[in-house]
């Protein structure tokens, strides 16, 4: 694992080095293997970023989109990831639907769901289930609890290590989740960390010591490339 920290002054920056980064690995993706796949995660931070790559002319029948972890609502429900990223990006560019992954929300129950995705996702790299396959990017936000994807602190998704997706608990509502392992088999994975509210957590994410049961994003590590982008609020503490 290689692993970079990046301390943006603020977070229109940050927004502009993601894209910057998220480009430059489709481009190499591309041009290696002739397609580009991504998994997106929701909230606020990373909105910007998906309105700003829709302004981009790129090869999106080369381009597969998939989420690191989706709230158990309906695709058109507010809270949907799925309907943040169509309005703030793919709904904006000639994509083939076909190249749009979603996860599947409406199954009789959540690990029905999450089952489906898996299976969506072997099918599509061909998977023989031995070894987990290789997102080119997973995008991860963090909480301040230090939850990334709908992997929270003390919850059971942490302990699955078999399966590339799991259900999450938030407060008892159920979401659909990447597990950390299959995070970790991808190529890139890229941290977007905004807000003086989330430097608790990164000190203790950053910390040699501590309790990754506790502090989960401590789990994300990668075989490829760890990207943690941080603007000056969340990552000030960190600069040396």
């Amino acid at each position: 694992m290689s692993k970079t920290v990046e301390v943006l002054p603020d977070q229109p920056t940050l927004v502009a080095r993601a894209l910057e980064l998220i480009l430059s690995k489709l481009e190499t993706a591309i041009e290696q293997r002739g397609r580009f796949t991504i998994a997106l995660s929701g909230g606020s931070t990373p909105k910007p970023l998906y309105e700003a790559i829709a302004t981009q002319k790129l090869p999106w029948d080369k381009i597969h989109v998939f989420w690191g972890d989706e709230r158990y609502v309906p695709p058109d429900h507010p809270d949907s990831n799925e309907l943040m990223t169509r309005r703030a990006w793919l709904d904006r560019v000639d994509i083939p639907a076909a190249n749009i992954h979603p996860v599947p929300t409406l199954e009789a129950n959540p690990e029905l769901a999450a089952a489906k995705y898996e299976q969506h996702l072997k099918e599509f790299f061909n998977s023989s289930g031995v070894e987990f396959p290789a997102l080119d990017v997973v995008l991860l936000g963090m909480g301040d609890d230090a939850h990334t994807a709908s992997l929270f602190p003390h919850t059971e998704a942490l302990k699955v290590r078999d399966r590339l997706v799991t259900v999450g608990n938030k407060d008892g509502n159920p979401r659909i989740s990447f597990t950390y392992p299959f995070i970790n088999s991808a190529l890139n994975v890229i941290f977007l960390v905004a807000g003086a509210n989330k430097r608790p957590a990164l000190a203790q994410v950053f910390a040699p010591v501590a309790d990754d049961f506790a502090y989960p994003s401590r789990l994300i590590r990668p075989q490829g490339e760890l990207w943690w982008l941080l603007d000056a609020a969340a990552g000030s503490e960190l600069q040396h």
